[in-house]
């Protein structure tokens, strides 16, 4: 029996990737404060978010897709490939691998396995392309899942917000502290916990600095030779430059021997990061 490989917008892969390896997605949901409900890359664009989130003044909230839509994705699969593999965004930060699991156990099939990638944007884009290669190459379900979770061991998650707004509209930050940080121009770099949600590791100042900390804190994380082996992604919100100036610096610091995939937030991730947000995914 053949895998089908599914995951869900969180991934942030580029068309391209989704194509090549053969991901199908399922949607997330974003609401905006007028009740205006949209499909994450389904209805609205990573462009068209961004520009809909700037002219909100409430931040938008984002959700996981119904049981129904898992169960009419995963009745396909199994019909179509007999097995299905779903990879899902951090359950620390949404409910939708909990809904996979309904989902999953309304049908009541062994042929159908979800894996919690405990990151988020690229990384559980890339966790999906290191699926599918393996499905390319063979591997039954049970041993492609055991190679998924020795690489969640080492999976990593960094980025830095250019912009305090939307913490503060999420009530993460007080408008005074927000009003403070963006005074002295404090750049917060953020890493994943064991538990798949991001913690504030550090506070620099201004975002030449942040983005050299991000390259440098890889290197802290990985041993060179590893990461040289490792799919790397970089996303951003609406700062294509800065993710690219940012790549090319990663290539030149660390030769890594794979592609680095570079894509745009959708809304699922890019409510939270904002405008200039610059994520790096290792998995």
């Amino acid at each position: 029996m053949a895998i089908k490989i599914v995951t869900d917008t969180s991934c942030d892969l580029p068309q391209e990737y989704l194509h090549k390896y053969a991901i199908e997605m399922l949607p997330l949901k974003v609401t905006f404060a007028n009740d205006q409900t949209f499909l994450d890359r389904f209805e609205i664009s990573p462009a068209l978010f961004v520009k809909k989130m700037q002219s909100s003044k409430e931040l938008p909230k984002t959700s996981a897709p119904d049981p129904a839509t898992f169960v009419k994705c995963f009745e396909k699969g199994l019909k179509e490939f007999g097995q299905v593999l779903f990879i899902s965004i951090s359950s620390g930060l949404s409910s939708t691998y909990q809904t996979a699991q309904l989902a999953s156990q309304m049908i009541n099939s062994p042929n159908i396995r979800l894996f919690d990638t405990l990151t988020a944007s690229l990384g559980t884009g890339i966790a999906a392309i290191n699926a599918a290669e393996m499905a390319a190459r063979g591997l039954t379900l049970d041993a492609l899942l055991d190679q998924l979770l020795k690489f969640r061991q080492t999976r990593e998650v960094l980025f830095t917000l250019d912009t305090l707004e939307n913490v503060v509209k999420g009530g993460r930050l007080s408008k005074l502290q927000g009003m403070a940080g963006t005074v002295l121009n404090i750049k917060p770099i953020l890493r994943g916990n064991a538990q798949g949600v991001p913690e504030v590791a550090e506070k620099v100042v201004g975002r030449k600095k942040a983005m050299q900390r991000l390259a440098a804190m890889l290197g802290e994380v990985y041993d060179r030779n590893l990461l040289k082996d490792k799919f790397i992604g970089i996303s951003h919100v609406a700062c294509p430059e800065d993710a690219q100036h940012f790549a090319q610096v990663i290539k030149e610091k660390y030769q890594p021997q794979k592609e680095i995939i570079i894509a745009e937030m959708g809304a699922t991730i890019g409510t939270y990061a904002g405008v200039g947000g610059l994520m790096v995914n290792v998995f």
